[in-house]
C-alpha cells in the first residue's frame, strides 16, 4: 500500500487547527514567523560574508568574540551559556580552534573549577579580522534598516522574551 501525498488543503487545515487549538486567535504568530524568517536571514547573510571575507565561521567568530568580551578567558560551561553552539557542538569547535591556535584550554588537573578555555594572540589577530566584516553587516543588514525608536522599541521586546537556559 503506497502512502498519499497529503493535499496541500488538507495540509493546511490541519496546520490552522493545530494553530488555533494552540495559540487562541493566533495572537502573535505572524510576529513569530517573521522574527524567525528575519533571524534566519539575517544570520546567513552574515555566515555568508564573514566566510567569504575571511574564511571563518560564523560560529567560529561567535567563540572568539565571547572570550574576548569576557576578558580572555571563560570555563567551558561558561563559554558553553554564551556561545551559540551546543555543548558537543562546541566541544568540537574548540578543538578545532585549538588546532588551529586561536584558544587554548587549561589543564583541568591544575584548575579545580574545570576546562577554562582562553584566547591566544592569534585568536585575537583573528577576531580584529573578523570583527569589522561582522560588524559591518549587523549596520548594513540590520542597524541601518531601523529608526532609533524602533530599534529601542524591539530590544525591549525581545528582552521580555529571552528565556534562561544553557544551549546544548
Amino acid at each position: 500500500m503506497q502512502s498519499q501525498v497529503v493535499s496541500e488543503r488538507d495540509l493546511a487545515g490541519v496546520v490552522d487547527r493545530l494553530i488555533g487549538r494552540a495559540v487562541p486567535g493566533r495572537r502573535g504568530i505572524k510576529a513569530w514567523e517573521t522574527l524567525l524568517r528575519a533571524h534566519a536571514t539575517l544570520v546567513r547573510q552574515l555566515e555568508l560574508e564573514i566566510a567569504e571575507e575571511t574564511g571563518v565561521t560564523l560560529g567560529d567568530f561567535d567563540v572568539l568574540a565571547q572570550l574576548a568580551m569576557a576578558g580572555g578567558q571563560l570555563r567551558m560551561s561558561e563559554l558553553a551559556g554564551r556561545a551559540y553552539s551546543s555543548r558537543s557542538g562546541l566541544t568540537r569547535r574548540i578543538d578545532k580552534l585549538a588546532g588551529e591556535g586561536l584558544v587554548r584550554r587549561s589543564d583541568p588537573a591544575r584548575d579545580g573549577r574545570g576546562v577554562t578555555v582562553g584566547l591566544t594572540r592569534a585568536g585575537l589577530d583573528r577576531l580584529k579580522e573578523t570583527m569589522p566584516v561582522h560588524l559591518r553587516g549587523v549596520a548594513r543588514y540590520f542597524v541601518s534598516r531601523l529608526d532609533d525608536r524602533e530599534l529601542a522599541v524591539l530590544e525591549r521586546a525581545l528582552n521580555k522574551v529571552i528565556v534562561d537556559c544553557e544551549f546544548g
